[in-house]
């Protein structure tokens, strides 16, 4: 079930005229590698949809469920979302706007704008917890369930240091 078209042909022409209309729906291919909008489940809102001289002016808030990898120890989780929304949507919008287009049959496509808000908000490196200390370089464990035993790396440009304090202990 994608996003329904909503009719605004009541509104259309009529300055200061409004109403409101639930939003809910799927979008699909809505995300990048570490954060996207499940297919399988809806997303949805209340949307105050008023008549203004340029057109529709749409307000509310979109709101669902995003599944997450964390960016260091690539856990999956998932976490509530709801994204504000204000938005214009008029008969013939100027390519150089943010407008989106009014259907000529008094009808508007949200799908659109629900891509445009939401894909902004995804984050671009999302931590399960703040303090995530990711996966051990050496053997690819996730350092938050424990130490990795027996593989704890100096870098080599200490070797100089360890050398002088072995000296100082004699």
């Amino acid at each position: 079930m994608t996003l329904d078209l909503i009719d605004v042909r009541d509104l259309v022409g009529h300055p200061g005229a409004s109403k409101t209309e639930s939003l809910r729906g799927t979008v699909e291919a809505l995300g990048t590698e570490l954060a996207r909008v499940p297919e399988d489940l809806p997303i949805g809102g209340l949307l105050l949809l008023e008549s203004v001289v340029e057109g529709i002016l749409v307000s509310g808030a979109v709101e669902g469920v995003l599944q997450l990898h964390c960016a260091r120890c690539l856990k999956e989780f998932e976490q509530v979302f709801s994204v504000p929304i204000y938005e214009l949507f008029v008969s013939e919008p100027d390519p150089d706007a943010d407008d989106y287009p009014l259907d000529p049959d008094g009808e508007l496509d949200p799908e659109q704008m629900v891509r445009d808000v939401v894909g902004v908000e995804l984050p671009f490196s999302p931590l399960c917890e703040p303090d995530c200390l990711g996966l051990c370089a050496t053997c690819g464990g996730d350092k938050n369930l424990g130490a990795c035993p027996g593989h704890q790396q100096i870098d080599p440009r200490w070797d100089g240091l360890e050398q002088l304090f072995k000296q100082t202990e004699h």
